[in-house]
């Protein structure tokens, strides 16, 4: 998985971390069972992804596809991108 910035204080540093996971959801539970806090990061309450979190499987956005259901192959990146929004308004 690719952990960006922002969330690399929680992977204590880490820009990727290996994970063996059946599919997108596992690799997000073990991501946190290995370091705490990622899952309150990244889903809501309800265990889906949270708002202004976007989750690809290799080049391709999961909500497109299979969800956090999308299925694993080994060699598979699994990266995490929070969204960005903000900026100045010129007036």
């Amino acid at each position: 998985m690719r952990i960006p910035g922002p969330l690399r204080s929680l992977s204590q540093g880490e820009a990727t971390v290996v994970i063996e996971a059946g599919d997108v959801r596992g690799a997000i539970d073990q991501l946190d069972s290995r370091f705490p806090g990622f899952r309150d990061r990244l889903l809501d309450p309800a265990g889906n992804l949270r708002q202004f979190v976007n989750v690809y499987l290799n080049d391709e956005d999961v909500r497109f596809g299979g969800g956090l259901d999308s299925k694993l192959e080994e060699r598979d990146e699994v990266s995490i991108i929070p969204a960005v929004a903000g900026g100045v308004r010129r007036t």
